[in-house]
């Protein structure tokens, strides 16, 4: 899979996302990066970690955060991918779910584009991906949790994304999926969906992301800012049981724990 330029060996390795937020309400790191030369020192910081890929979002999807206009959004978000991609060598996703500040931002020289609608809530975003020939992450997220059968559920509305990217020209090597721990589910379906990863894959790699998210909270009861070995620890069980990219606050703790997961699991066709 090419993001980038770069190449992403998705079927033997895990590739670790960095996440950097400029927005003033995201759960775990609210506030810390919303001007630019501190959002590009905090990239710099990815990189020299160890991040494959910077996913750089102008709006916070926590449950209960504030809409934001996309004029508002792209406001925030390209002065820093224009600096990330002007000094850094690195690819860009952008974390968004409007067809307008996707474009802005590919525009602007994002590789990816980070829908946690998985291309549903805005009907433009499949074509603008397949016009720019963006890399796309498509996201399990959907207005209810009820499930008729939760998992089976999770899997066709993942392959419901894939159609949807394809029959708009989307290219099949540019999909990437993320099962959407944290959204449209219960605690307990958020660790269901870790632990059985497997059953989910749509033949298209996997992206996890559970970093400093509640279904930590839940298990263990601790604060946002008190769950970063825990969320090492889910990182390690995606990486294990396949995921091709984890999305992650802290690069540095997760970098070489899903290098060790991924060779072990994968024994002798793994090279660091």
């Amino acid at each position: 899979m090419i993001i980038g330029g770069k190449n992403f060996d998705t079927e033997n390795r895990t590739y670790v996302m960095g996440i950097l937020n400029v927005t003033p309400d995201s759960f775990s790191d609210g506030g810390r990066w919303c001007l630019p030369e501190a959002a590009l020192e905090h990239a710099r910081e990815l990189v020299r970690e160890g991040a494959d890929i910077i996913d750089v979002g102008g709006e916070s999807t926590r449950p209960g955060a504030s809409y934001v206009e996309e004029e508002e959004e792209i406001r925030r978000i390209l002065p820093v991918i224009k600096a990330i991609k002007r000094e850094l060598d690195i690819p860009v996703s952008v974390d968004t779910y409007k067809a307008h500040t996707a474009m802005a931002a590919i525009e602007a020289g994002a590789d990816m584009i980070n829908d946690v609608w998985g291309f549903k809530k805005d009907a433009d975003m499949a074509r603008v991906a397949a016009d720019t020939g963006a890399a796309c992450c498509l996201m399990h997220n959907r207005e209810s949790a009820e499930y008729s059968s939760f998992l089976s559920d999770v899997r066709q509305e993942l392959c419901e994304s894939v159609d949807i990217a394809l029959r708009a020209g989307v290219n099949a090597d540019k999909i990437v999926l993320d099962p959407g721990i944290g959204f449209a589910k219960s605690q307990r379906q958020n660790l269901l969906v870790l632990d059985r990863l497997e059953e989910l894959f749509c033949g298209y790699p996997m992206l996890v992301g559970a970093s400093g998210k509640s279904l930590i909270g839940y298990a263990l009861n601790l604060p946002v800012d008190k769950r970063e070995e825990a969320s090492v620890a889910a990182a390690v069980i995606a990486a294990y049981k396949g995921a091709a990219f984890v999305r992650v606050h802290n690069v540095r703790a997760h970098r070489r724990a899903v290098d060790m997961a991924r060779a072990v699991a994968y024994g002798d066709k793994y090279d660091v």
